[in-house]
């Protein structure tokens, strides 16, 4: 009996037992410091997300501004009585991505809609609360009281043609606006309606929306009041990691991006009807009754569809008419390519002897599309169309040169991908 105590004391205080005692020390506070850090960054995290939300979303700033502006006769719009008055404009979810541009779902006369509205810098959130933002001082205060309907007319049409080009469309374009001005239809613009409609073709997305208005794949604009506009409901999105917050999306990795495109991204079939719309969109911003548009920032973030797999451009926001980039362009001084970028992806080349940009743009529109299109088409594409697909989009995102000597290509190019695309999904449900 004895021997056997001595036996397990040895056992227990001999230097191997020591070693793994020591060992599991170490494994315990390697343990405890790893829960700590994820507390830690855990707490940073959700303090850093609330800071942003703060930040970001704040549609009620922008509704007490309006509305204050609105009782005090400055502004007018279609939809001011039931946002201010009757109070029948439900605010949703906040879909905001930058502080200047408030962004929301929303109901208004039983129908889904996407609330936006421009907040200056001047209104931030560290303002007083009892502080009501004078806004109007700088955003309402063109036309002036006095300015006759003639001389409205004639600042318009200037407006637009320094943003879109001299066209001869764009008196039909002038007609509009005043029209949509005269919201109540009494035959005439009150001083109220010209200052509401003029902050609104401010906006860079508005002034998109009233060119396109007459195309299948921009949102419908369905009222406004003051800057405050609203459109057709959310479209659905393509990019998965467009439902993070916005401070975590750049902290998804590329392959996990990936991943989530595939688990998440509607079938095949759907996902072909949808890439023939953002093809038709493409068309339709190439040489349109009020010029051509440049999309410069081409991600999936901005790729959205409705409930029957339409598409819709989620964003306008950075779609830019040929105008306002040449003049981004024009004089610019640059020591590379890199200099001459508009936007994210709009690029135009260096003239490395005159040390100026050059006014025409690298790369088309549709090029950008088709290698968008590559990472959302190719996976899962049906077997007997992978090698044919995945050809013509090759041919496509190598589509250069200048934007302007590319027209009789570039047609034949997306007339062959639409072809491609559609006989695959014809006379099927999908389509």
């Amino acid at each position: 009996m004895r021997r056997l105590r001595r036996l397990a004391h040895l056992v227990l205080f001999c230097p191997f037992s020591k070693g793994l005692q020591s060992r599991l020390s170490g494994l315990r506070v390697k343990y405890v410091f790893l829960v700590w850090l994820g507390v830690f960054v855990g707490s940073w995290m959700a303090y850093m997300h609330y800071s942003s939300y703060v930040e970001l979303c704040r549609g009620h700033v922008c509704q007490v501004v309006i509305c204050d502006q609105y009782r005090k006769g400055i502004i007018s719009g279609s939809m001011c009585q039931d946002l201010c008055s009757l109070h029948r404009v439900q605010w949703g979810a906040c879909l905001s991505s930058h502080p200047g541009q408030q962004v929301y779902s929303g109901l208004w006369q039983g129908k889904e809609v996407t609330i936006k509205c421009g907040i200056e810098d001047s209104l931030h959130s560290k303002a007083g609360e009892g502080v009501t933002p004078r806004r109007e001082l700088v955003l309402f205060d063109k036309p002036n009281r006095g300015t006759s309907i003639k001389e409205f007319r004639e600042m318009t049409l200037s407006f637009l043609k320094a943003n879109l080009g001299d066209l001869p469309s764009l008196p039909t374009l002038v007609g509009q606006v005043l029209l949509m001005a005269d919201f109540n239809k009494d035959s005439r613009v009150s001083l109220a309606e010209a200052k509401s409609v003029w902050a609104l073709l401010q906006r860079n997305e508005f002034l998109l929306l009233l060119s396109l208005q007459d195309k299948e794949h921009a949102s419908k604009l369905l009222g406004f009041c003051g800057d405050l506009y609203v459109t057709e409901g959310v479209p659905h999105g393509s990019w998965p990691g467009a439902v993070l917050p916005p401070l975590l999306q750049p902290l998804l990795p590329p392959a996990l991006h990936r991943a989530l495109q595939r688990w998440l991204a509607p079938a095949w079939p759907w996902r072909a009807k949808i890439a023939i719309g953002l093809l038709e969109f493409v068309e339709e911003l190439f040489h349109g009754a009020y010029g051509t548009f440049y999309m410069c920032e081409t991600t999936l973030a901005n790729v959205g569809y409705t409930a029957h797999y339409d598409f819709r451009m989620a964003d306008l926001q950075q779609v830019v008419p040929e105008a306002a980039v040449r003049r981004f362009l024009q004089g610019r001084h640059c020591e590379r390519s890199a200099d001459c970028t508009y936007g994210r992806d709009c690029r135009a080349p260096c003239d490395q002897l005159m040390r100026q940009c050059k006014g025409d743009l690298v790369q088309p529109n549709l090029a950008k599309v088709c290698e968008l299109l590559r990472d959302y088409l190719l996976p899962g594409a049906p077997a007997d169309l992978q090698e044919e697909l995945g050809r013509q989009l090759r041919t496509c995102t190598t589509l250069s040169g200048l934007a302007s000597q590319v027209e009789a290509h570039h047609s034949l190019v997306l007339s062959h991908l639409k072809t491609l695309l559609w006989k695959k999904i014809s006379n099927t449900k999908y389509s």
